[in-house]
């Protein structure tokens, strides 16, 4: 049977449309071998975004974006119609949002939620505002810049302070300023030398002394022992039985004080009887003249017989001073 040409080119004709329109659906994101479903999105801005860009869940691509349209005719938002070629669980709380990059490159990435319950086909998931990356960098930049601005107007402000005070004057008192910082640089140099500073003889000081520590370790060790010995003998020592019985004594020693003020027992008496102090006062004054007596007049007490004839001149009364207790010259002879 032979095929007129006009079929040929009818049945060609049709082919091409259909590749056209296969291919067409596959640029814009469609598979066509490919089992799908689609989700949807809804953002107030896709900047950056376009038809057939990349769907990617954890750096996976996943699917492509289909098709975007308006809401309505106020453009209260957009939606985006997303084709997911892999089979893969996505809960119903992910959320999506547009994601840009330096080099130009834009995807949509879906964050994985932790819902029990998976999307399906026709659902709408959840989006999320995001900034691009460009707008990210410009937004940390914005206050670096003002603060950069600002510090930059300071530092202005301070170098014009600057040269209305650096007059010659002020010049000059700068230089003598830093000729003093010269010579102080240099007598801390001559404080810092190896060899002559001050510093390097106090550190060699330091060193001896440690020497010398060293040199006589096991003196120090024999005196913290002994220190340690002695302690630990005052340790030993019944201190709190010695403390109790001295502050009994104390006790008695003060109920016997007590005792003698208030003129009780015998020694209270003699310290406190002024009676008894006067006549013991009297007798040692009449023993004392009853002995004077018996040193000058002695042959009063001997009735003539050792020392000759009987002295009856009158007894002493009273105490003889000091200039007359000699013995007269008559009774010498006598003697």
């Amino acid at each position: 049977m032979k095929i007129s040409n006009e079929t040929k080119v009818g049945a060609l004709t049709a082919i091409a449309i259909t590749l056209l329109i296969l291919g067409f659906n596959f640029l814009k994101g469609k598979p066509i071998f490919e089992k799908n479903f689609t989700v949807y999105t809804i953002f107030h801005s896709v900047e950056g975004l376009s038809v057939s860009n990349a769907v990617m869940i954890n750096g996976l691509q996943v699917g492509k974006v289909y098709k975007m349209q308006e809401t309505d005719q106020n453009l209260s938002g957009i939606l985006v119609t997303l084709n997911l070629s892999k089979s893969i669980n996505i809960p119903k709380n992910s959320i999506a949002h547009i994601s840009g990059s330096l080099l130009g490159n834009t995807t949509l990435d879906i964050d994985l939620g932790n819902a029990s319950s998976f999307a399906k086909s026709g659902d709408t998931l959840a989006t999320n505002a995001t900034l691009g990356l460009l707008d990210q960098v410009k937004g940390s930049l914005d206050p670096a810049m003002v603060k950069i601005n600002a510090s930059l107007q300071t530092l202005d402000s301070v170098l014009k302070l600057i040269g209305n005070v650096f007059d010659p004057r002020t010049q000059n008192n700068f230089q003598s300023i830093f000729a003093n910082l010269a010579i102080s640089t240099a007598h801390l140099n001559s404080l810092l030398n190896t060899q002559t500073g001050a510093l390097a003889q106090t550190l060699s000081n330091a060193s001896a002394f440690t020497g010398n520590l060293k040199k006589n370790n096991d003196t120090i060790t024999e005196i913290f022992v002994n220190l340690k010995n002695t302690t630990g003998k005052l340790a030993g020592l019944e201190l709190q039985q010695t403390l109790t019985r001295l502050d009994a004594a104390v006790t008695e020693l003060s109920t016997a004080l007590h005792k003698v003020n208030n003129n009780d027992g015998t020694l209270g008496l003699l310290m406190n009887d002024k009676k008894l102090y006067t006549n013991l006062n009297s007798t040692a004054n009449s023993l004392n003249v009853l002995l004077q007596d018996f040193r000058i007049h002695p042959r009063r007490y001997t009735g003539g017989l050792v020392f000759g004839k009987k002295d009856k001149s009158a007894p002493l009364m009273t105490p003889l001073p000091d200039s007359l207790t000699t013995v007269p010259a008559t009774d010498k002879k006598r003697k």
